[in-house]
């Protein structure tokens, strides 16, 4: 049966859909021995012979096997497949015999907090989705304790850049010192950098942060460095993203230890 090319190739675990489509628009992608650049383009992998980079990815199709990987991200890793700069993957902490798994979305180099991975392209592209407006939960520390009204601006969305405008958010008071304040933020929409540059906005920076939810599943009891695979019904409540805010977030199960790569010393 024909498809899409960015769906198979999402299917295949290659890429999300969104990235998948910009391979296809710089030629990367050929059916049949032709490159495929217009977007909508079809193939069936039952009888044509699809390349992505050059790589042959019918047997992916065939022996395909979604994986959903919940990770409890230590700070100073990074949210990539790879880093020119050689700095340390999130990748590298997940077991290599799960297979080629990709980072849903992004946590900063130094943010930590639960972060998915999947080979499931069209599941990145459901939960990244800027319209499904997965809400996501931060425990945040800053320098020095902001008004009330620095407070309110940032619950009514405030500029962060010139042109550029952050949606409204939840904002939450848990305590404060004379040195600092921490609060809960809950966002809707995903900035880069956005928690930091929120608070660069009303001059009070960014010294801790740390995601402790992705939509229902709020995962106390996953050490950081840990990470677990995600249950059945996890999957179906972030890929039914009409699911009902009120429902009971969902606990830890089976948590294991990341084992951080040993890396070379060098010289």
């Amino acid at each position: 049966m024909q498809q899409r090319l960015q769906k198979l190739i999402a299917t295949a675990g290659i890429a999300s859909r969104r990235h998948a489509e910009e391979l296809i628009t710089s030629g990367q992608v050929n059916v049949n021995g032709k490159i495929v650049t217009e977007l909508g383009s079809k193939a069936d992998p039952a009888t044509d012979h699809i390349k992505v980079k050059g790589r042959l990815i019918n047997s992916l199709l065939q022996q395909h096997e979604n994986i959903y990987v919940l990770l409890n991200k230590p700070r100073g890793y990074l949210s990539s497949m790879a880093d020119p700069e050689g700095r340390p993957l999130v990748t590298e902490l997940i077991p290599s015999s799960l297979g080629r798994l990709h980072p849903v979305g992004r946590l900063d180099f130094n943010t930590e907090g639960l972060l998915l991975l999947t080979n499931d392209g069209e599941f990145t592209n459901v939960v990244t989705a800027a319209r499904n407006r997965i809400p996501k939960v931060y425990k945040v520390k800053v320098k020095g304790m902001p008004p009330d009204n620095a407070i309110e601006r940032l619950r009514r969305g405030i500029s962060i850049d010139e042109g550029e405008r952050t949606a409204p958010a939840e904002v939450r008071q848990l305590r404060s010192t004379e040195a600092n304040g921490w609060f809960e933020i809950t966002l809707h929409q995903g900035r880069n950098q956005q928690i930091r540059r929120m608070f660069d906005a009303i001059g009070h920076s960014v010294t801790k942060l740390k995601r402790t939810r992705i939509g229902l599943i709020d995962d106390r009891m996953l050490a950081t460095g840990q990470w677990r695979i995600l249950t059945d019904i996890e999957v179906r409540r972030l890929k039914n993203v009409r699911a009902k805010k009120t429902a009971p977030p969902i606990k830890n199960v089976r948590a294991q230890k990341a084992r951080p790569p040993i890396r070379p010393k060098r010289g």
